[in-house]
């Protein structure tokens, strides 16, 4: 399954039509209901084989849950796996008990036992779920879904209104997923277990079906374990309206690539001019079409385009900040530089499979990264002092990104998740107003599973 294998189907017109993703309903006790457990897909389309997944309601991906801002969720989850469990609602903020980080926030969920989630929605956008016990392991074999929070008005018929989870996978020559490799030391010292094949929920070289004249949200989900994505939204005629959740004043035009790294998300807004078929590529190297979308005439009449509202996100106060640092290193190709230890302290800890550290120190312990007072403004400068990009999660916070290489942003964004490359350094910060346990960690989830991964409490 390599690339002269991707070109060929891309050429083969074996496309299947783009399902909507299923939404979850209500029981009748005001739960959703969701269970993890084993099933099959065919993630090569009809010509590959039956890959073994774990799936969330049997479904790739999971289903949708879709709520309203400030709606209360309510989540009976049930695992039907043999092994333990938990689910992350990624991006939202919540109380830290249902923030879902087994060994932190709660007990991992055992085979055959159930967990109540139960919180507040605050802040509309695009977020997703997925399992974080071993999420090295469990995510990327399927136990992923959307989590769409809608805005008190809802600015799109539900047809324009499209979630798409963009997932990559690791198949053989008979298209069924490898699995061989999960837990490969030389995957979590390198860039992380990436795929060699891409669907769009589930879907094998999907046509995605769109309406002349008539505005569009794509709402697009990184739910890879290691792939960072190059997106060019202007080749497909798109702009941006929000980054991981939250949006912008006003739609911007993005030319050339903007990089959608692991839980990462992009809205889109789009309103194709004539009818017919624009290819959605993925640009790292040359360029590769992975779905096309297919224009058809429009079923109604098309409304103004309403952009969502910003969300109430805490402000930064950076003349009072406390500014901490977040070094990162080690990995391979880079002699594991900026490690502490001796010699045979590094040794030791490749030998236990930690390859990566924060501030020197690989994995998690009884000792927070940092300790806060609740509305303290943290600004956290990183270095990523390692060969391989990284894509940084703030549980149960956003941050502002202030500045990358010293350069202040024109635009800076909030975001949970922000991506760094080698040699860079990047500023961020944000109001630890949320009390508890929180994680932090590369969403390469290798890394985060050998050593880059650890914790902070706000009071």
């Amino acid at each position: 399954m390599n690339r002269r294998s991707f070109l060929k189907a891309s050429v083969a017109g074996c496309a299947a039509t783009l399902m909507p993703t299923f939404s979850l309903a209500k029981s009748d006790d005001g739960f959703f209901e969701l269970t993890a457990g084993k099933g099959q897909a065919r993630l090569f389309g009809d010509d590959g084989g039956l890959s073994d997944l774990w799936l969330y309601n049997g479904r790739l991906p999971g289903p949708e849950i879709r709520v309203k801002r400030g709606e209360r969720v309510r989540v009976r989850f049930l695992n039907k796996l043999d092994e333990p469990t938990s689910v992350h609602w990624h991006g939202i903020r919540i109380d830290n008990t249902m923030d879902g980080v087994a060994g932190l926030t709660q007990p991992a969920v055992k085979a055959g036992e159930s967990f109540d989630y139960d919180f507040v929605a605050p802040d509309a956008g695009t977020y997703w779920y997925h399992a974080h016990t071993m999420s090295w392991n469990q995510v990327p074999r399927g136990l992923a879904g959307p989590l769409i929070v809608e805005d008190d008005v809802p600015a799109f018929d539900p047809a324009l209104d499209i979630t798409l989870m963009l997932s990559d996978w690791r198949l053989d020559d008979n298209g069924v997923m490898e699995t061989a490799s999960f837990g490969g030391m030389h995957d979590f010292a390198h860039a992380g277990r990436l795929g060699n094949w891409m669907t769009i929920n589930g879907v094998s070289m999907p046509d995605i079906p769109l309406q002349k004249d008539r505005w569009h949200r794509l709402r697009l989900v990184n739910s890879s374990s290691a792939r960072v994505l190059d997106l060019a939204p202007s080749r497909f005629g798109a702009r941006v309206i929000a980054l991981d959740g939250q949006p912008f004043e006003t739609p911007r035009d993005m030319d050339g690539t903007l990089q959608l790294s692991p839980g990462q998300r992009m809205d889109v807004v789009m309103r194709p001019e004539e009818t017919g078929a624009i290819p959605f590529e993925t640009m790292t190297g040359q360029p590769i079409t992975f779905a096309t979308f297919k224009v058809g005439e429009a079923s109604a009449p098309d409304r103004p385009l309403m952009l969502p509202a910003r969300n109430d996100l805490p402000e930064p106060d950076l003349e009072n900040a406390r500014e901490l640092p977040l070094d990162m290193a080690g990995g391979a190709m880079g002699g594991m530089r900026g490690m502490m230890g001796s010699r045979a302290d590094m040794q030791r800890r490749m030998q236990e499979g930690l390859f990566w550290a924060f501030n020197g120190k690989g994995g998690m312990d009884d000792t927070p990264m940092f300790s806060s007072e609740r509305g303290e403004t943290i600004v956290v400068e990183s270095r990523n002092d390692t060969a391989f990009a990284h894509a940084i999660h703030l549980h149960g916070h956003h941050f502002r990104v202030l500045e990358r290489n010293g350069r202040k942003l024109v635009h800076p964004d909030w975001r949970d998740t922000y991506t760094t490359v080698p040699d860079e350094t990047v500023k961020i910060a944000f109001v630890a107003d949320n009390p508890g346990k929180w994680l932090i960690h590369c969403h390469m989830l290798g890394h985060a599973a050998s050593g880059m991964m650890d914790w902070f409490e706000v009071g």
